[in-house]
């Protein structure tokens, strides 16, 4: 997922964006860990999904912050 689309969902689709992307990636080790996992470079871009997710939501509450601060 680009960083592009993920600007365009609300802060609850960031949630369960976040969410899924967490139980994917514990499943992806899970099966890693037993020898089952076919694409091993899907872990590294569901991480990256993450972290891109953990970044937009990082934004929108620093932002919310700071008009808190401005009132």
């Amino acid at each position: 997922m680009k960083y592009s689309e993920i600007r365009e969902l609300t802060d609850d689709e960031l949630a369960s964006k976040l969410e899924d992307g967490r139980a994917e990636l514990f499943n992806l080790r899970f099966q890693m860990a037993t020898s089952q996992l076919d694409n091993t470079a899907r872990v590294s871009i569901v991480k990256r999904d993450i972290a891109r997710v953990q970044t937009e939501m990082r934004v929108r509450q620093r932002a919310a912050e700071k008009t808190a601060a401005a009132n």
